[in-house]
């Protein structure tokens, strides 16, 4: 909370002049080999299903706030520091007049000499190895849970399908998903 109020009476121009929000942010690969999983049948009845050994594959980068459920997602072909600073430009510009604190993990292209951190972002690391921390694996999760057994023939049509789902991700599925109560209760109490 230091570091946030010491950021906030060195920055000339205050961007948080709506608050602050509080985001978890991470990457996932998607791609064309099947995803399977378990499924429910009749007693001694072996479950069939077909699989693609395709591994052609695309990144997700997404941050979600867990308070209120809203969330950003961009596409990209690969995962490096150019991509992140894409994504944390674009970022910036769709919630300009918050300070935006956001955590994520310690990915080499996160700490990059290269990035540029925009005025209205700050972030804070997990530790290292810890992914259980993100709460956005969860929504990772349960985007994936929608492309089990699923055979795609090319990534636009993977892609359209991914589209599709998190445009179905209302604010009320991600906050269900992610407002962990030691999350809400941090931010209720520096609210």
């Amino acid at each position: 909370m230091l570091k946030v109020c010491s950021w906030l009476e060195s920055t000339t121009k205050n961007p948080a002049k709506n608050g602050i929000k509080y985001w978890c942010q991470d990457e996932t690969r998607l791609g064309l080999k099947t995803r399977e999983s378990k499924v429910i049948t009749a007693l001694g009845v072996k479950p069939k299903g077909f699989v693609q050994w395709n591994f052609k594959s695309y990144y997700i980068y997404g941050a979600i706030a867990p308070k209120s459920g809203e969330s950003f997602f961009l596409e990209f072909s690969h995962l490096d520091g150019d991509c992140f600073q894409i994504f944390l430009d674009h970022f910036s510009q769709s919630y300009p007049s918050y300070l935006n604190i956001i955590q994520l993990d310690n990915g080499r292209f996160h700490v990059g000499s290269k990035l540029k951190i925009p005025d209205n972002i700050l972030l804070i690391f997990q530790p290292p190895y810890s992914p259980e921390l993100n709460p956005i694996e969860r929504v990772w999760h349960y985007l994936k849970q929608h492309l089990r057994w699923e055979i795609y023939q090319d990534l636009e049509q993977l892609k359209d399908q991914v589209r599709s789902v998190i445009e179905g991700f209302y604010p009320e599925i991600i906050a269900s998903l992610t407002g962990w109560d030691y999350i809400l209760e941090a931010l209720a109490t520096v609210a």
